[in-house]
């Protein structure tokens, strides 16, 4: 069960809030008290209310609001008990000062903003020992394996336990607690009202993440990266997942680079049977888990890693393949990249892949990137030739790969190639898909060259990863028609 907070000043927007929240699906809200600007006035609340309520009312220094005085705080939640209402949220410090009375169920908590104590695990014990039904630990994450002590703790609970981090870090714990037998999780009214950090919105947990369905059956993947947080990779495979009836889920999972190893050494405790890997994690993957494809090595770099049947790690890279696949849906007939000339703009990880391919495929290959000393290297690395950015235009290709993020949202206004440099009949190929049509693109059109956008590469990347995590397949119009969506709703609203 997915508990919904509401933090609003006023009561009215508290009460329409709930509301709406019910209208939605919610089982369960908390409203935070120590939010209103006036004094709480708690049968105003209560009366009529659509789900059963959880009554909050935080001290700043437990991260909340209230400007009262400790003894009239203490008068408000004592207040709504005798109210009856369903949840109140007390402290681990007051739940000794505050008697239970009627149906009303005590969660009792507590919240640490800074780190996850070494202590945690004495923490959680005292917890047990103050008459809660329900014992509430959530801890700010300041590395991935937090999330792991804090859902072992939901796991082996003496009593009913919602445990979970949070911050970017502890995500992954909010979204798999219930996984662990947590009563229910959090999750906030929408995207832009985050009252704890790292908390996702109702609709995220509900349409996007499946969080009620996610069960000790559900096989478990993930994206890896820092920063996470923009990609799209979890709505295209969880959409996937549910188009073909797969029990799966595929989380966002924030890892810095000191923490690469550490972290999946950890997570194996959580059973996840893949991951897809982004910057800046796709050489280290790939180190981590050695066992590959030739071709993967020779690249150098995995955006793939994944349990085979057997429960061993494989590293794969779907990168250079998609991109080549990509390029060939506006070959004429019998066309292939043999023999052309091409021009790689960028010298990163999918710029590595690509170029790998666009060799291996026959044909001649030139990079420019921005950094002349990282398109030296990375030419060094394929044995092809490399020109400085400030040149790119001189070179005569039949190619244009771009693999620079330049063009990408919000910077829309700009283009890594002039458009008095494209020629007609050009095949020009930009990697970034958001937005899809990007200004390099719409050049190229202009100049009758023929394009291909970076949702072709993106879609069918995902889709060999789709079929490398579940041994099963899913139409790449579905992860198109994912993409597209996903890309829309990130556009901000004039």
């Amino acid at each position: 069960m997915i508990c919904v907070s509401i933090a609003r000043t006023r009561h009215k927007m508290v009460i329409a809030e709930h509301q709406a929240l019910a209208q939605r699906g919610a089982q369960l809200v908390e409203v935070r008290l120590d939010w209103l600007q006036r004094a709480p006035d708690l049968s105003r609340l209560l009366q009529n209310r659509p789900t059963p309520m959880i009554v909050t009312c935080r001290r700043p220094e437990d991260g909340g609001r209230w400007g009262g005085t400790e003894e009239d705080r203490l008068k408000l939640l004592r207040a709504a008990i005798v109210a009856g209402v369903e949840y109140v949220d007390l402290e681990m410090d007051i739940a000794r000062q505050i008697r239970r009375y009627g149906k009303t169920k005590r969660i009792v908590s507590y919240h640490n903003f800074s780190h996850t104590p070494d202590h945690v695990e004495e923490i959680y014990a005292e917890l047990c020992e103050l008459d809660a039904d329900i014992v509430k630990l959530v801890t700010m994450a300041n590395a991935p394996k937090d999330c792991v002590r804090l859902l072992k703790l939901v796991q082996t609970g003496r009593k009913p336990t919602v445990a979970f981090c949070m911050g970017e870090f502890g995500q992954v714990s909010r979204l798999l607690c219930g996984r662990y037998g947590a009563p229910f999780t959090y999750a906030t009214f929408s995207k832009d009202r985050e009252i704890a950090p790292g908390q996702f919105s109702f609709d995220e947990m509900k349409s996007l993440y499946h969080y009620d369905a996610i069960g000790p059956q559900t096989q478990l993947f993930g994206v890896l990266g820092d920063p996470v947080g923009h990609s799209l990779s979890p709505l295209l495979h969880n959409t996937a997942m549910r188009k073909i009836g797969f029990d799966g889920a595929y989380l966002p999972i924030r890892v810095s680079p000191d923490q690469f190893g550490e972290t999946l050494d950890e997570f194996e405790w959580l059973g996840f049977r893949g991951y897809s890997v982004t910057i800046p994690h796709k050489e280290a993957a790939l180190e981590k888990f050695p066992l590959c494809e030739d071709v993967v090595r020779q690249i150098g770099a995995a955006n793939t890693i994944y349990r085979d049947n057997d429960g061993q790690w494989h590293s794969d890279n779907t990168d250079f393949g998609a991109a080549l696949d990509a390029l060939a849906t506006v070959f004429r007939e019998g066309e292939t990249l043999e023999g052309k000339r091409v021009l790689l703009l960028g010298a990163g990880g999918a710029a590595r892949a690509i170029g790998f391919g666009v060799l291996h495929a026959g044909a001649g290959l030139v990079i420019a990137n921005r950094t002349t000393e990282r398109a030296r290297h990375l030419a060094q690395q394929l044995g092809c030739r490399f020109v400085t950015w400030e040149n790119r235009g001189s070179e005569a290709a039949d190619v244009l790969i771009n693999c620079t993020p330049v063009g990408m949202h919000p910077n829309v206004d700009e283009s890594p190639f002039q458009p008095h440099w494209l020629r007609e009949e050009m095949i020009v190929f930009d990697t970034v898909y958001n937005p899809e049509q990007t200004l390099l693109l719409r050049h190229a059109r202009d100049r009758d060259c023929r394009t291909v956008s970076g949702i072709e590469m993106f879609i069918r990347q995902a889709a060999a990863q789709f079929q490398l995590f579940t041994g099963q397949t899913a139409t790449l119009e579905t992860f198109r028609d994912a993409l597209r969506r996903g890309i829309s709703a990130a556009k901000p609203v004039d």
